[in-house]
């Protein structure tokens, strides 16, 4: 399934206490239980006024639908084409790649 970034705008997010971003997460995870594994919350980032989320997920559609049901934005979604860090830098490959291509 595809990677997403996805974009959240909430403004004050970085004042958020461990408790409210405890029951975010919570509703989140409720909602992806739900959805049949059409989705699954990798991690997320949260800064002063938006959080940025790494998602795998079926589809955009499938992004959008979980957002609408937890109650929070999704004001922009990416689809990640592809990852680099400092070991592509050095021209490593990171796992086998077993005859594929960049998977």
């Amino acid at each position: 399934m595809p990677k997403y970034i996805i974009e959240r705008v909430v403004p004050g997010s970085g004042a958020l206490t461990t408790r409210s971003l405890q029951k975010i997460a919570r509703s989140s995870f409720e909602v992806i239980t739900q959805m049949s594994h059409r989705i699954q919350w990798v991690e997320s980032w949260v800064t002063a006024d938006k959080w940025f989320c790494l998602y795998i997920a079926a589809d955009e559609q499938a992004i959008r639908e979980h957002a609408t049901l937890v109650g929070i934005p999704a004001d922009a979604i990416y689809e990640v084409m592809a990852r680099a860090d400092p070991v592509t830098a050095e021209g490593h490959i990171p796992w086998p790649s077993f005859g594929l291509d960049d998977c």
